[in-house]
């Protein structure tokens, strides 16, 4: 049923006072406040552990008298912009807020609602704000209270957070794909309703609410939405897929969206497959079909842009872009482990309860094997190892882009070197070594190439990403591994 917004109102106007979470505002429209009090107001929100934070305009702050207001968020402009595209301009990135304009007997209210802050203090302007009783103050630098938020921000799970509060049982079964919970944790289906929400409550996936109502939560819309559009704090992790008709961002191009959860991970890479480029071979009796990207590797590279994601970047969500030579997979923050070691150290999981959950639906593996995949993917089918660029800043992000086949001769210097690279440490991690006959095998290279792989193997030397087993070998029988082994 839809959430009754005068109810809210009622509710919020009966608390005998304004508090640490909740703000009434009669016309006041200074962008600047707003945008002050939106900081203050998350941050209280994560440090009293409350689903969410109130801004109310239209009621008398002593009284809480229904008075009406001449606000308007939806018109209303700030130098020349659009208020709320200049409020998420000037907050972090972490911050989750909307505006809920309605009538009450007659009279203009509007309801701001604001998300507790996760992994970091919201700020606005680069400045964190804190309620100090009813107003609003700058966080104290080194101070016992910003060490506290801290520490309660980096543990607040925007997994649990709520993304679609105020549901019947039913309406929660209808918004989720349900279903493939239990088909793919290979757990039977139960047979009555009661039984599914319970083993649904379990993972985290839907709360039950004071009320007796159901609240969906971030989890439980990223893994089984049937349309991602229906929950603000998620839609933008919807996938996109982009694909141009050319080699440049400026070729004409058309766009897709996933709209549903990232949990059946077949139902992804059949969206995603008649997107990318492939080709036909006629035998004598067979049609075969030939990937121009390993079907491991793009599936890996999948699994690995949805789990690892930045999910307190909230404008950002994950991104595949395919052109005519190359394809490349995109997500919000940066990597938690040092892309040299990416093959070789143990995992890190960015958002546990995702990560935890999607090894049981088949997502992705155990031990952080993915990696290994990606790059044995691509050296059986002789392309380029994966190129891998980071973004820092305040949307940090990172890239990973697929090439397709070129003949050895037709690689730049940093391809053969990533190779090399990559091939020492997958060799490492099968406990061998790089050789120049294992290297010639993974470029598809017979013995007459073995002076040119005896160059660049000294040029990978030289810059530092390998070293030999033992410098006194003979020749012929140098081995190589990683340069921080």
């Amino acid at each position: 049923m839809p959430e009754d917004f005068i109810q809210l109102v009622r509710n919020l106007i009966a608390r005998p006072t304004e508090s640490q979470t909740i703000e009434f505002k009669e016309s006041n429209n200074d962008a600047f406040m707003i945008g002050k009090d939106i900081s203050a107001l998350a941050n209280a929100a994560a440090m009293e552990g409350t689903d969410y934070a109130y801004m109310l305009w239209g009621v008398d702050d002593r009284t809480h008298d229904i008075i009406g207001t001449a606000f308007n968020p939806l018109a209303e402009k700030h130098k020349g912009q659009e208020l709320e595209l200049w409020l998420r301009l000037k907050l972090s990135k972490n911050t989750e807020f909307r505006f809920i304009p309605l009538d009450l007997d007659g009279k203009n209210l509007v309801i701001l609602r604001i998300w507790p802050a996760t992994g970091y203090p919201v700020s606005f302007d680069g400045t964190e704000y804190v309620r100090s009783g009813t107003s609003t103050q700058p966080l104290a630098k080194n101070s016992q209270r910003e060490r506290r938020l801290w520490e309660v921000t980096k543990s607040e799970s925007f997994e649990e957070q709520i993304a679609l509060p105020w549901l019947t049982a039913d309406e929660v079964l209808a918004q989720l794909q349900w279903k493939t919970y239990f088909t793919q944790t290979n757990t039977p289906m139960p047979s009555t309703q009661e039984s599914i929400l319970r083993y649904l409550e379990t993972d985290h996936l839907v709360n039950m609410l004071d009320s007796g109502q159901y609240a969906i939560t971030n989890l439980g819309a990223l893994l089984f939405a049937e349309d991602m559009q229906q929950y603000p704090t998620v839609s933008r992790k919807a996938l996109r897929v982009i694909k141009y008709d050319g080699i440049r961002r400026s070729s004409p191009s058309r766009t897709q969206t996933y709209q549903h959860g990232y949990a059946d991970m077949d139902s992804i890479v059949s969206f995603l497959q008649p997107w990318l480029p492939e080709s036909e071979t006629i035998g004598r009796a067979l049609r075969i079909t030939q990937f121009a990207y390993p079907p491991i590797a793009v599936r890996e590279l999948l699994g690995n842009m949805l789990i690892h994601q930045d999910l307190t970047i909230r404008g950002a969500g994950p991104l595949i872009e395919i052109f005519d030579n190359r394809v490349e997979f995109s997500n919000p923050g940066n990597s938690l482990i040092s892309i040299k070691r990416l093959v070789n150290d143990p995992p890190a999981a960015r958002n546990p309860k995702l990560a935890t959950l999607a090894r049981r639906l088949h997502m992705c593996e155990e031990a952080g094997s993915g990696w290994d995949k990606i790059i044995d993917a691509c050296e059986t089918a002789q392309l380029p190892s994966p190129e891998i660029q980071q973004s820092d800043g305040d949307s940090p992000s990172i890239m990973v882009r697929l090439v397709q086949y070129r003949p050895y001769a037709q690689l730049s210097v940093s391809e053969r070197m990533d190779s090399c690279y990559w091939h020492a440490c997958i060799q490492f991690a099968d406990g061998a070594s790089l050789t120049n006959a294992s290297l010639r095998a993974r470029f598809g290279l017979d013995d007459s190439y073995s002076s040119q792989i005896s160059r660049l193997i000294r040029e990978a030397v030289n810059a530092e990403l390998i070293k030999p087993v033992d410098p006194n070998a003979p020749r012929k029988k140098m081995e190589y591994v990683p340069a921080w082994v």
